[in-house]
């Protein structure tokens, strides 16, 4: 070392640990021929490969873009600005717009504004840039998103739930009929209730659930999750369901020959119908490709399957 000790030195043993997990993850790539298999194992790896500065916070709608409307309690889009939600608080009336913290809703925020009394989601921001915001005026059908000071959570995560027959969120998103729709609803199934129900101005709905009925539903699956109207032609439809949080996602293609018209009602109002829900994104367009991969990134937050 020039300084005459005669020190012998085992030079791999200074390899910075990510240096040689940059070696692995380089082998690894170059077998799989330059492919990439798991994007979450790709991010787990650059977090290790640069512990200094890790990577920026990528979105759903970052990896999948196009979406004709986002809705979350997560943020979805790391060029997305402003809030989650607008809340209305029972004590006073008073509303206030509740951001992200940490890539989450900011739920310390939230509850400091509900000091102790009930909150009710009065706009669901959407995060798609196209400004479809859902939102509802009347109080009586807002849906409930804080108890006694408390954000309701399912599965450790913050759901908006219904509270009567009437509530729901109105909004109008704008979708051709000529083209395909994609949707991708998460929520929580629990007796009598729904996890999400959307209705079209065309009067079909679709919603999931793990029982109820309707006049006239074609079952897509074990637990009932439901399509009403034969002429709602689907391309694929898949169903995740865990029995023990109830928590379920629901992914659909609508086929464009069943002339699916604009968005206007998320939660839909019956008698019977009850409904929680964390998050929708509707695209307008066939997303079969990147089925797995939205499912993948919506499982890896909400941990249902």
């Amino acid at each position: 070392m020039g300084l005459g000790l005669g020190i012998s030195v085992d030079w791999a043993s200074l390899v910075p640990y990510y240096a040689r997990v940059a070696s692995a993850f380089k082998a690894r790539v170059e077998a799989d021929g330059g492919t990439v298999e798991s994007m979450s194992c790709l991010k787990a790896d650059l977090k290790v490969l640069n512990p200094i500065k890790p990577p920026a916070f990528t979105g759903l709608l970052n990896d999948y873009s196009g979406a004709s409307a986002a809705y979350s309690f997560r943020l979805l889009d790391n060029t997305y600005s402003g809030s989650a939600v607008r809340v209305r608080r029972a004590s006073d009336n008073a509303e206030q717009d509740i951001a992200f913290a940490n890539n989450e809703l900011d739920t310390a925020t939230l509850e400091t504004f509900a000091s102790g009394t009930d909150a009710f989601v009065t706009t669901w921001y959407d995060q798609s840039g196209n400004g479809y915001d859902a939102a509802q005026a009347t109080a009586s059908s807002q849906p409930k998103i804080v108890s006694s000071g408390s954000t309701i959570l399912d599965n450790s995560k913050p759901v908006m739930i219904s509270r009567n027959t009437s509530t729901k969120l109105l909004t109008s998103v704008v979708l051709s009929p000529a083209q395909d729709v994609t949707s991708f609803f998460t929520g929580t199934n629990a007796v009598s209730a729904r996890s999400i129900a959307l209705t079209w101005a065309t009067g079909k709905y679709l919603y999931a659930a793990d029982n109820g009925s309707s006049s006239s539903p074609t079952n897509l699956g074990t637990i009932s999750n439901r399509l009403n109207g034969s002429a709602f032609a689907l391309t694929t439809r898949d169903a995740f369901y865990d029995a023990t949080t109830t928590q379920s996602l629901l992914s659909v293609v609508i086929d464009e020959s069943a002339n699916v018209d604009n968005l206007n009602t998320i939660g839909w109002s019956s008698t019977w119908d009850m409904w929680r829900t964390q998050e929708l994104i509707i695209y307008n367009s066939d997303k079969s490709s990147d089925l797995t991969g939205i499912e993948t990134n919506i499982n890896d937050h909400y941990s249902i399957y």
